[in-house]
């Protein structure tokens, strides 16, 4: 799908329309496997449900899995009870949510493990299955929450960082050519594309080009791209999306393997001083708020080409 488009919510749209919601994952832990399986088939219609039969073994879920969003783990199993394996999860996945099931009475390492935070919340044996699934529903929305609060000072930390670092291509290179490269690279790093391109632009036509590209990838060019015409003449940011069901704009799009491919214009008082591609491949597609950055940051590189070509 080929789009001109100069809303950014649009843009957000178009590029995110093609992602499919993700179950949240789960770990269950129990050494008892009718146990394990009735937890498994209680919760596999709303999560992607990983199951292990020692807290040893559950480690190495994790390990091969990454992080999940509740973990439920039975609190007598030999080897290792389950409050000392969910200890050992809290510094790597410290935003998972941790349930112990108990079919007894251990006081003194519930209450100890609750206290730290490393247990959200206990259930005894034998369970009611509506119980848990309220206890799981609550856990799994506080995980969300934890996990957006967490992106929320990731996000305030990249865009910083960013926005430092396009600051300092402006304030080391001598003229706007030769900010270019440091730009293209600056962006194609920061947004995990797989190629990045920064063309100044002289009257309606391409200029110089400075670019950037991941081991293994050829940005695509911008001079006989199709949409390249929408973003010189209009002033209006392009983006296509390979949906599998319509045909690229050119050849070149299929040899690249190109998923998504996003122009924009960088212009100051009504006259674009250079054009912006980021193009994925393998690499994730930009989520809604990275889309979000790269907007803000693209006013940012216009500062710092203005600030460079007045030098």
């Amino acid at each position: 799908m080929s789009y001109s488009l100069s809303d950014l919510d649009n843009v957000t749209r178009q590029i995110t329309s093609m992602e499919r919601p993700k179950k949240p994952k789960m770990l269950v832990v129990d050494d008892e496997p009718d146990n394990l399986d009735l937890l498994y088939r209680t919760f596999r219609r709303d999560f992607r449900v990983y199951k292990a039969d020692s807290g040893v073994n559950a480690l190495d879920v994790l390990q091969a899995e990454g992080e999940v969003a509740v973990i439920i783990s039975d609190q007598r199993m030999p080897e290792m009870k389950g409050t000392e394996f969910l200890s050992k999860t809290v510094p790597k996945f410290p935003d998972t949510v941790r349930i112990i099931l108990t079919g007894f009475t251990d006081v003194e390492d519930l209450v100890e493990a609750i206290n730290s935070g490393q247990v959200y919340k206990y259930i005894t044996k034998p369970w009611d299955p509506n119980e848990l699934k309220e206890v799981v529903d609550r856990a799994a929305d506080t995980y969300k929450i934890l996990k957006e609060r967490t992106e929320e000072l990731q996000r305030a930390q990249e865009q910083a960082k960013l926005l430092e670092a396009i600051a300092k291509v402006a304030a080391s290179q001598p003229s706007m050519e030769e900010c270019l490269e440091p730009l293209a690279k600056c962006f194609g790093e920061s947004f995990m594309a797989d190629g990045c391109i920064f063309h100044a632009v002289a009257g309606e036509s391409l200029a110089t080009a400075g670019s950037y590209g991941k081991a293994g990838s050829i940005p695509l060019t911008l001079e006989a791209d199709p949409l390249i015409q929408g973003v010189l003449s209009a002033g209006k940011t392009e983006v296509w999306v390979n949906d599998n069901r319509s045909e690229p704009p050119s050849e070149t799009y299929k040899d690249a393997g190109v998923k998504v491919h996003l122009m924009l214009p960088l212009a100051f008082r009504d006259r674009v001083l250079a054009v912006l591609s980021l193009q994925w491949t393998d690499s994730p597609k930009p989520n809604e708020e990275e889309i979000k950055l790269i907007h803000l940051a693209a006013q940012q590189a216009v500062l710092a080409l203005v600030a460079t070509s007045n030098g």
